[in-house]
């Protein structure tokens, strides 16, 4: 009778120590591609590295503490006496302004559409369409707007109501300009939120259901917490495209010069992208006001950095609540 050894069992390989797998053909197509993408990356970063290092170098020769901490005089063009506060208090406050509006309204959106509304429904597809072609609209576009709808009408017929005997909120204010950028950057916190949303595991919702909660308490308790990082998410990128839009708050709130800043929602106020503008337009000598130009958008540059990383900060002892919890 034959026997067969466990050793006939092995892989021919395990057979026969000395011989080795014949190694897979080369892959030039996809080394190239590969080779293609690596090269495409490196490049986008060396623009970016090119422009920064531009700015930097331009710029930090007129950066001063005087610079950041004064209000100029309305001749601004001279870099022995100018300062940009009221465009850095200006700025940072209708970011402020618009993150408090668009931040709720994005994600009460975004909650319907994804827990609420059957995905096949007539009014969902109005909606997502709406959404996706606000997201192409130019920003000037949205500047008109503003004027047209927060300011002529609202603001009039709130100036009517309150029988205000000058115009208070019919005309440009920093109430208008900042929610003229939440109408602006609203698909963008739509949109993050929503894929947050639909990357929370069903079996969450299933287990507080299962448990007695209802659809409001297992959105409130479970899904929402879990989903604040990338929410958070949202609210950074509108954070990031509002800081230097410049657009949207010429008719709507941006003043040319203030001699003090800005104390109320209806007051009009100054920004650095508006300022950036002037500087480069309406300079009677180009390069006395070159290096406040580059100070001016290196200013604007940090002060969006700033308000970037405190919101990944938030997220982040978000995200590290959620870990010790889970």
């Amino acid at each position: 009778m034959n026997t067969i050894t466990p050793s006939q069992y092995l892989p021919e390989t395990q057979q026969q120590p000395g011989r080795h797998f014949r190694a897979e053909k080369f892959d030039f197509w996809s080394f190239f591609f590969s080779g293609l993408t690596g090269l495409a990356t490196l490049f986008i970063l060396g623009i970016l590295a090119v422009i920064l290092l531009n700015i930097l170098i331009n710029g930090w020769s007129a950066i001063s503490w005087h610079f950041v901490s004064t209000i100029p005089k309305k001749d601004f063009f001279d870099a022995s006496t100018t300062g940009v506060l009221p465009m850095i208090v200006g700025t940072t406050i209708r970011v402020f302004v618009m993150t408090i509006f668009v931040i709720p309204v994005g994600v009460i959106t975004a909650i319907y559409l994804t827990e609420y509304a059957p995905n096949t429904a007539l009014i969902t597809r109005i909606i997502r369409a709406a959404v996706n072609n606000l997201a192409g609209v130019p920003s000037i576009v949205f500047g008109l707007f503003g004027l047209g709808f927060f300011i002529n009408f609202i603001g009039k017929n709130m100036d009517a109501l309150l029988h205000n005997p000058s115009a208070v909120w019919g005309q440009p204010a920093l109430i208008w300009a900042a929610l003229t950028l939440a109408v602006m950057t609203l698909p963008v916190v739509i949109v993050a939120t929503e894929e947050s949303l639909k990357a929370i595991p069903p079996g969450l919702r299933e287990a507080s259901l299962a448990l007695g909660a209802t659809k409001l308490e297992t959105i409130l308790r479970v899904v929402l917490p879990q989903a604040l990082p990338g929410i958070m998410t949202g609210g950074i990128l509108a954070v990031s495209r509002a800081a230097g839009e410049v657009a949207p708050i010429l008719f709507t709130g941006v003043a040319y010069y203030m001699a003090s800043l800005p104390s109320h929602l209806s007051d009009q106020f100054m920004d650095l992208g508006y300022h950036v503008f002037v500087l480069s337009t309406q300079s009677p000598n180009i390069e006395q006001t070159r290096p406040i130009l580059y100070a001016t958008v290196l200013v604007l540059l940090m002060l969006t950095f700033a308000l970037n990383i405190v919101a990944i900060i938030i997220r982040a002892r978000m995200r590290k609540k959620l870990r010790a919890l889970g």
